[in-house]
């Protein structure tokens, strides 16, 4: 946003508030910020409200009825009156359009907006990834087109709702089918679906901080996550399996922390960092803040990359105080929330605040 100095100039720097969205990774935001000496404001549904009263990390809480009042004129106002600094998750992008977080959205948010925008279209993604020099799996046209076991997803962060295996356009079509009348889907969709080719191997997810103050890209945690029904598909004899044609999806239900093997720390650290340098051609200045790599590990110990999410992933909620990667870099309980609070906070002393903020 380019008059964001503009609004800063109005701000009482000396009492900054983080916001978010009260969703996705709000707790470990607002956790991180708390740590880190600033107050809080969650923009929040009243049905969730409870959560954010329970673990009392909320100082400020705004109601709305649905996160689309984000973008009303008086919230916006109600936010700059509070001095906030937005941080982007994933809700933001599942809720809100990016043209209205890069374009409507006039509070200033921690990130680069023109990188989420990038993060929502699959065939931009994917091309900052190839600039990159990273493995991608295969992609299909279309449904007609499908030669291998592909999975079909939907664009946006949609957490792993609707997805679903397909290996011939028949088995494509039946299964979209299923997937409309569980209301997983809607006829519509069928012309935004991805097809990407599924590989067999463990799916990794790297997480990242970009640092303007450090000029560093930190390498600070990995998730796994655990997927309903895919997840729970093993427990049902294959035989059940076959006989009632089950048609798992991959709906994110929880993640957990996991530690891998150090000969390909090597490999993510450097994915990370090539991401980075080409999101500075791509979108000046490049990637600041959180950013994750979903990846697959196949047996060849080869990582091939599927996704890149641009802002703060569900997974670093499991490292909140106990992550390896980011105690082996700053000792005890840093982890992603508290990492973005303590950049804004360094940012907010040495006087760039303005570099970090879009």
């Amino acid at each position: 946003m380019s008059d964001v100095s503009g609004i800063l100039d109005n701000y009482d720097l000396k009492n900054i508030a983080i916001g978010t969205l009260g969703s996705h990774t709000a707790l470990n935001i607002f956790k991180g910020a708390k740590e880190e000496g600033f107050r809080t404001v969650c923009v929040c549904r009243e049905k969730d409200a409870i959560l954010y009263r329970k673990f009392g990390v909320v100082d400020d809480m705004i109601i709305v009825r649905d996160f689309s009042e984000l973008m009303t004129g008086h919230i916006q106002e109600k936010l700059r009156r509070l001095n906030v600094i937005l941080i982007p998750h994933g809700s933001f992008t599942a809720f809100l359009s990016t043209e209205d977080l890069t374009g409507s959205l006039r509070v200033p948010m921690f990130g680069n907006r023109e990188l989420l925008h990038l993060e929502a279209d699959r065939k931009e993604q994917r091309e900052w990834l190839r600039k990159a020099g990273l493995r991608l799996p295969g992609t299909i046209k279309s449904p007609e087109d499908i030669d291998r076991l592909v999975i079909a997803k939907l664009p946006g962060a949609k957490g792993g709702r609707g997805y679903f295996l397909a290996a011939s356009p028949e088995g494509f079509h039946r299964k979209f089918s299923d997937m409309v009348r569980r209301g997983l889907l809607k006829e519509e969709d069928k012309e935004n679906i991805h097809l990407q080719e599924y590989l067999m191997g463990v799916n990794v997810y790297p997480s990242y901080f970009s640092s303007i103050i450090k000029n560093d890209v930190e390498f600070l945690a990995i998730d796994r996550r655990y997927e309903s029904a895919v997840d729970a598909i093993g427990r049902i004899p294959a035989g059940e399996q076959l006989e009632i044609r089950a048609n798992p999806t991959y709906t994110i239900v929880g993640n957990f922390p996991i530690v891998i093997r150090e000969s390909l720390l090597p490999e993510l650290i450097r994915m990370g960092e090539n991401v980075h340098e080409t999101a500075k051609r791509l979108a000046p200045p490049g990637i600041i803040g959180p950013f994750c790599l979903e990846t697959v590990v196949t047996d060849d110990l080869n990582i091939h990359t599927f996704e890149i999410s641009a802002r703060i992933v569900a997974g670093t909620n499991a490292g909140i105080g106990t992550s390896p990667y980011a105690y082996l870099k700053y000792g005890e309980n840093m982890y992603m929330g508290r990492r973005i609070a303590l950049e804004i906070r360094e940012a907010l002393e040495q006087g760039r605040l303005h570099e970090i903020l879009t």
